[in-house]
């Protein structure tokens, strides 16, 4: 499991060392389908290509042995493969590790500088998967494939801030790609980042902000075990705050039954981005991985965008606030985040209440003696956009310490804003001007972060009584929708389209008859099924997919204008200008004036 090279006659250089090569054996020729095998047969290295791919391109790589399909652990040339044959891998002249092709052009090369005494170089592959350049004359390495990784992390590797793993560019490109993956000198924390942008950081263990935690066994594993196989939770937080953990479909319990025997496992960055933990038993199992959706990733909805994991449409902008740019929001892209729709620092400022949130860790703990002081807080600091209160338990120390509560501040923008409805999370006060969230007779007050239009009703006081089919959760900011049958749960409402979203979750395995029975599902006026999207093709835990489980339908249902308002008196129609409260057939509606007609789109008496 060698290579070194032989004492050359004649011809030097890198060309006279491959001839001399060639005759002698110490060389892998990508002619014949040579390999070098590690002493225990766990790893191989040679020459190969990618059978995916549609252009002939060749390369020289460590896999595991006899892996089938091929598990590639690393790669030399990823950026700069081979087109044609007669290329060697070898300890060239200058005593380096290379690949040369047939003109002795040199591809790959370890960079060492030249030696005098390339003869007492040498190659070997360890059972590790180590590939090692020593000089057997010093008895020491020179140089190993363990400090320059490509996409992948063994066993016996040590991740810091001069490691990192880069992702290939595609399934069928192992060149460098968008993602990078290492730790930061700073805060010791692991990040992936996306070009110069972070995409995901592990964590902190055990607390309701916005990162997802890297398991501890995970860190461990990736210090080359020298850091401690535990993580201390948050300094004072209150032990009865329940503390979030998203599973996403990963088994917990068999990730750490795993994590005291390492031998067997990898970490591997794929193309998208996800940082992904393999083990192998009889066969190899991936048991954890980050990213696990699309609200993992960092910020993922921009500034004051509120993710959810489980609604096809993840993000939406809080209530009090609309996309800083319209037309990327239209297009998909959330990054930009949302900005307010009116400014704050005024006497009209009041909170939108979130319950169960998750959100981006603020610095600012000011020291309060109860919620009402921390509220103050917030309003008496013009920068200040929201606060959270934690009531922990009463101290019964002797000394008599006050009890350990928690006040949050956030100075800056929210980040990372997450709706946590059935793991628990943050109840957060988000500053808003009071007209943005009070309810009028054209709209009932916000339920969570969900905007609730005209003439969508949650209740007899607001909106219009042929819509009121919706129910608000206001423990959990959660809305519902009412049929005669049944409820169903509401992902995502849009007053431009006059359309939401319901969630159907009981439909067994997506199967045909299941489908034909959602498509029968009907509406009384003024709704209407507008289309049925099924999510039946994502597997519990499929990495590829948004989708935390198999069997959901998102039905998008729209909503017909609505008549004039209902009044009861004049002062009920000063919302809708040029109308005037009038009965019509048994109802008291706010008829427009003569020169005007109700617009039901625009919702407002048009000339």
């Amino acid at each position: 499991a060698s290579l070194s090279p032989k004492e050359l006659d004649g011809e030097g250089g890198e060309f006279g060392l491959l001839k001399e090569f060639k005759s002698r054996g110490s060389l892998l020729s990508d002619e014949g389908g040579e390999t070098l095998v590690s002493a225990r047969r766990k790893f191989e290295l040679g020459f190969f290509t990618l059978e995916e791919s549609s252009v002939d391109r060749s390369y020289v790589g460590i896999w595991y042995y006899r892996s089938n399909p091929r598990i590639v652990v690393w790669i030399a040339n990823r950026n700069r493969p081979l087109f044609d044959s007669g290329a060697v891998f070898a300890v060239t002249g200058d005593g380096n590790l290379g690949i040369l092709d047939r003109n002795g052009n040199n591809y790959w090369s370890t960079e060492l500088k030249s030696t005098s005494k390339p003869a007492y170089r040498e190659a070997k592959l360890l059972d590790s998967g180590n590939l090692v350049l020593g000089d057997k004359l010093l008895a020491n390495s020179l140089w190993q494939s363990f400090e320059h990784p490509t996409d992948t992390f063994l066993p016996g590797m040590k991740m810091n801030e001069n490691l990192k793993l880069i992702s290939w560019k595609s399934q069928v490109d192992p060149a460098e790609g968008n993602f990078t993956f290492q730790q930061e000198e700073e805060t010791k924390q692991f990040v992936i980042w996306n070009g110069y942008t972070k995409h995901w950081t592990s964590g902190e263990s055990g607390n309701v902000f916005s990162s997802e935690t890297m398991p501890d066994g995970i860190a461990y594993f990736l210090s080359n075990f020298t850091r401690s196989n535990r993580t201390e939770g948050i300094e004072n937080f209150p032990s009865n705050l329940t503390r979030v953990n998203r599973t996403g479909g990963i088994d917990y319990t068999r990730l750490n039954r795993t994590l005291s025997d390492y031998t067997n496992t990898r970490i591997r960055l794929d193309m998208e981005g996800k940082l992904q933990y393999w083990t192998f038993d009889t066969n190899w199992s991936l048991l954890w991985w980050e990213p696990r959706d699309k609200c993992s990733v960092l910020n993922a909805c921009g500034n004051f965008g509120s993710c959810n994991p489980y609604n096809k449409l993840a993000c939406k902008c809080l209530p009090g606030f609309e996309p800083k740019s319209p037309e990327n929001w239209k297009n998909g892209d959330f990054s930009g985040g949302c900005i307010r729709s009116s400014a704050v620092c005024g006497k009209n400022d009041t909170f939108l209440s979130l319950k169960m949130m998750r959100v981006g860790r603020s610095e600012t703990r000011p020291v309060v003696e109860d919620e009402n002081k921390c509220r103050e807080e917030c309003l008496n600091n013009c920068r200040c956009q929201a606060y959270s209160y934690i009531e922990g338990e009463p101290n019964r120390r002797r000394d008599r310490q006050p009890s350990n509560n928690v006040c949050w501040i956030w100075i800056d923008d929210l980040k990372d804003l997450q709706e946590e409805y059935s793991y628990g999370g943050l109840d957060l006060f988000v500053r808003v001007t009071l007209s943005d969230i009070e309810s009028k007779a054209k709209s009932c007050e916000p339920c969570g972060t969900n905007v609730i239009p005209y003439p969508l009703s949650t209740g007899s006081d607001c909106g219009d009584p042929m819509y009121f089919n919706f129910y608000c959760d206001n423990s959990t900011g959660e809305i519902s929708f009412k049929t005669h049958n049944d409820t169903y749960s509401v992902t995502t409402i849009n007053p431009d389209t006059r359309t939401f979203f319901i969630q159907v979750t009981d439909v067994g395995n997506c199967n045909s008859s299941t489908r034909g029975e959602i498509q029968k599902f009907n509406l009384s006026f003024p709704f209407k099924v507008n289309t049925v999207n099924p999510w039946c093709d994502a597997p519990a835990g499929n990495t590829s997919s948004d989708v935390p489980s198999q069997g959901i339908f998102e039905i998008d249902i729209g909503w017909e204008p609505p008549p004039e308002p209902i009044c009861t008196s004049s002062a009920d129609c000063e919302d809708w200008p040029n109308s005037t409260c009038n009965v019509t057939g048994d109802t008291a509606r706010c008829l427009c004036d003569s020169n005007f007609r109700w617009d039901g789109i625009a919702l407002n008496c048009a000339r």
